[in-house]
């Protein structure tokens, strides 16, 4: 009796899992099908290249996805120009803080923003920012040069710092990018060009969000991470509350600039795909992506790191997100420009994202999709017009 129940039950698992295993094979040999919910204007994709300036790329395409919202046509703005003015104003802050501070290549959306209140925005013939001979960002050399200069400046011997070291660090940022254009005119105008005055651009209007437990929700507060060097504040909101925030933009026609953690096994550009599958699976370490896309023999072969097919992943709670940024798994170290959303076979949402790293850099033209729930788990901070976020959310938050 007892070997008949066992074939009894052996039969009826067989019978149930085949067509499970069969849909399977199905969906894994056909790999991802995303259908567009919904995709708003972008611009091109750029090339960052050997330069840790990702915060000015996104941040620059996210605006000019704006400009494009509003009316005022398609622009190429200059990345550099916001990297030039922006590394004058943190190496100021590095010698004021006697050498007590963060200083590197990385920052946040607000550095563009900050650039543009005071200074504006220029295209990019008007200002390429490339260095002498070169056809592409390669930032080595100067971030290592600047970073020796403040250096030097905060361990001066003399007893008093010399009047002379701001406009030395400016000649160097010069050499190297170019000089500034000046945008006033030599006068008190707005900065800001005609053409995105006219069509009503105000950078008053953007606000940057996140979603923490260290600090209450619907205020405001500095985000401890180490490119706010501006010390900028970020309205806090609940989890559910910024992933609506993110939805709500994009089906009303916004963008979002996004800045999270890719260091996760979970994130491939080649692939142009980012996920949390529900088995864990270690971090890289580091910050760009010659580190972001290594992986092991035994890993290319893991099926799991293949992303040939959509997966099972994680339900991430708001303790979750918490842990991993209290533990420094995940860090603000790469910025994006969320254009859309889409949602594949499984109906599980991702959200299209468009990247620095140049349009030839994967076969998605530059572009990946992450999905919800990697999202929801890395994001740190976004960017998004004031009008984009839900009246309910705007009015907590007294925005």
């Amino acid at each position: 009796m007892k070997i008949n129940l066992l074939i009894l039950a052996t039969a009826i698992a067989v019978s149930i899992s085949t067509p499970a295993r069969s849909q399977n094979d199905s969906i894994k040999k056909e790999g991802y099908k995303f259908e567009v919910v919904k995709e708003n204007s972008a611009t091109p994709v750029k090339n960052q290249f050997r330069s840790g300036t990702c915060w000015s790329f996104a941040a620059t395409s996210f605006f000019e996805s704006e400009l494009l919202r509003l009316g005022a046509g398609e622009r190429d703005l200059s990345e550099m120009f916001f990297v030039n003015h922006s590394y004058r104003g943190k190496a100021d802050r590095y010698v004021r803080y006697h050498g007590a501070y963060n200083f590197g290549p990385g920052g946040q959306a607000h550095d563009v923003l900050n650039v543009i209140k005071k200074y504006g925005f220029t295209d990019e013939k008007g200002y390429p920012g490339l260095l002498p001979g070169e056809p592409k960002h390669v930032h080595g050399e100067l971030d290592a040069v600047l970073k020796s200069f403040v250096q030097a400046v905060v361990q001066s011997k003399d007893g008093k710092l010399s009047e002379a070291w701001p406009a030395a660090y400016g000649a160097v940022l010069d050499a190297y990018l170019g000089p500034l254009p000046d945008l006033t005119g030599g006068n008190t105008r707005n900065p800001i060009p005609e053409y995105a005055l006219k069509a009503k651009f105000n950078p008053e209007d953007y606000v940057e969000l996140t979603s923490y437990l260290h600090h209450p929700f619907y205020q405001k507060f500095i985000m401890e991470i180490p490119d706010n060097w501006s010390q900028d504040l970020y309205y806090n909101l609940p989890l559910d509350e910024l992933m609506q925030v993110m939805d709500n933009a994009i089906e009303k026609g916004f963008t979002v600039c996004w800045d999270g953690d890719v260091s996760d096994r979970g994130f491939s550009h080649a692939k142009g795909i980012a996920i949390l599958p529900e088995i864990s699976v270690q971090s890289l370490e580091g910050t760009e992506q010659s580190r972001w896309e290594k992986l092991t023999e035994k890993e290319k072969n893991d099926e799991l790191y293949s992303f040939d097919r959509p997966v099972a992943e994680k339900t991430v709670t708001q303790e979750m997100r918490q842990a991993d940024f209290n533990n420094y798994k995940a860090t603000d170290d790469h910025l994006m420009h969320i254009t859309g959303i889409v949602r594949d076979q499984r109906g599980t949402k991702y959200y299209i994202t468009k990247n620095s790293w140049a349009a030839d850099s994967n076969k998605s033209g530059g572009f990946l999709n992450m999905s919800e729930a990697y999202v929801r788990m890395n994001t740190t901070s976004i960017m998004v017009h004031k009008d984009a976020i839900p009246a309910p959310v705007r009015k907590k938050l007294g925005i």
